[in-house]
């Protein structure tokens, strides 16, 4: 892919890469402020936080694709000189956002008090967590208008306003929390309030951008029901991709749960460790998304290939340099995060292997956000399915064998090389070089 020196191409990326590294690392900032916050009201509320901020996480990051998808139907328009046409997709991906939020918050209110006895803790753990749940429902619609929106702004090469209304977020949420659960008492109910308000408030903020710019150039803001199906029927293969993904890390953290205490503290260390790293590796691939879909809308599609080789280095490129300081990191780490010498030599072997796959997790990642930004969602879809299948044997060898935690990290090790494969041999074949303003189905 010859030299990395500074081109055209790499100063584009740099310049969405960047704000999108920035507000990926500080999206967990708002689990962390919750935590900080509650964490001295003591350990029931802790724990209560912990089942149900998973609750939230997991239904707001499976519709991931609401993002996703705006960005790459946005940027295909914006490509095309259609801007118009692209704010008019942006609208109708918020309006479908708002929809699904909508339906999911009905659905968690209604079974708040029932969820957390799923994960099977206290009735103690359970009560206070069902009130987090039911407090925090009806954030889920601003939440999911937060990743449309930001979507939409992505698409037109915009990563620096969601960047900025995130942070005023963070601080806003930190500022309700003390106000709310300490000022006013509220304890784990007003740390869902504060979280809320302060989503509510990201939400507003972004749609304001989107809204002015839609009635700048013309767009309708109305809800379309035949944009808004539209936007629904090319979220459906990309939200199977992000399933997938979800069932991998689901199935690895059941699997380690058979295993002895310390291999399972061990695979919590180096999942923390490895969504850390994602951040790094996904900020390319946000860039990837926006000039990808842009540049195919506009017809460019031997500049489209050129940039993509391009960013596939720098994949490589921050794949290794991250695998090669977890590998030197790795036992410090292991020290960093416990004192139980069975924890850390569990952790050191897992961080290693995590080291090694990192090359191919930054091929992955870019590759990812180029079939993404392509519109070749159907692709991923059934590329997910089918690298899903080689994951699962592989992990349920490992359980059958009783190999442990590193070999646990080997499985998913070749899952993601089986990605590599599946995304390079899509990326060689040409078929999602497919120019114009709308991407047709197939």
């Amino acid at each position: 892919m010859g030299g990395l020196r500074f081109r055209a191409d790499d100063r584009e990326m740099l310049r969405l890469a960047v704000p999108a590294f920035a507000a990926l690392v500080s999206e967990p900032l708002f689990l962390l402020a919750d935590t900080a916050v509650v964490g001295h009201l003591g350990t029931t509320p802790l724990a209560a936080l912990a089942v149900a901020a998973t609750v939230v996480q997991t239904l707001v990051g499976l519709c991931v694709f609401l993002a996703y998808g705006t960005t790459a139907s946005v940027g295909r328009r914006l490509g095309a000189g259609d801007l118009r046409g692209a704010l008019t997709d942006g609208v109708a991906g918020s309006w479908l956002a708002l929809s699904i939020g909508a339906t999911l918050a009905l659905a968690l209110g209604a079974t708040a008090g029932q969820l957390p006895g799923l994960f099977g803790v206290p009735r103690d753990v359970a009560e206070e967590a069902g009130i987090y749940l039911l407090v925090a429902a009806p954030g889920i619609p601003a939440m999911l208008v937060v990743l449309a929106t930001t979507g939409v702004l992505r698409g037109l090469q915009d990563t620096r306003t969601p960047l900025l209304v995130l942070v005023a977020a963070n601080l806003a949420n930190i500022a309700l929390n003390i106000v709310l659960v300490y000022g006013l008492g509220l304890g784990l109910a007003g740390s869902a309030l504060g979280t809320t308000l302060a989503q509510v408030g990201a939400a507003a903020a972004l749609v304001a951008v989107v809204v002015r710019a839609a009635r700048r150039h013309g767009a309708a803001l109305r809800p379309a029901p035949g944009e808004v199906r539209q936007a629904a029927r090319l979220g459906v293969p990309l939200f199977v991709r992000t399933l997938t993904l979800r069932l991998v890390l689901l199935v690895a953290t059941v699997l380690a749960s058979t295993m002895p205490a310390a291999s399972l503290a061990a695979q919590q260390i180096a999942m923390t460790v490895v969504t850390a790293l994602a951040f790094g590796l996904d900020a390319i691939a946000i860039a990837a998304q926006a000039i990808v879909g842009r540049r195919l809308g506009g017809g460019q599609v031997a500049e489209t290939r050129r940039t993509t080789r391009r960013m596939l280095g720098w994949g490589l490129v921050t794949g290794t340099a991250a695998g090669l300081v977890l590998l030197a990191a790795s036992p410090w780490l292991a020290w960093a995060f416990t004192s139980d010498p069975s924890v850390r030599a569990a952790s050191v072997g897992a961080l290693a292997v995590v080291a090694l796959v990192q090359p191919i997790s930054g091929v992955v990642f870019v590759l990812d956000g180029v079939l993404i930004g392509a519109g070749d969602g159907r692709y991923l879809a059934w590329a997910g399915l089918l690298t899903l299948a080689v994951y699962v044997p592989c992990a349920l060898a490992v359980l059958a064998t009783g190999a442990g935690l590193g070999w646990l990290w080997a499985a998913y090790g070749a899952w993601m090389l089986a990605r590599a494969v599946s995304l390079l041999l899509r990326e060689r074949s040409g078929d999602w070089l497919v120019p114009g303003a709308v991407r047709a189905p197939g």
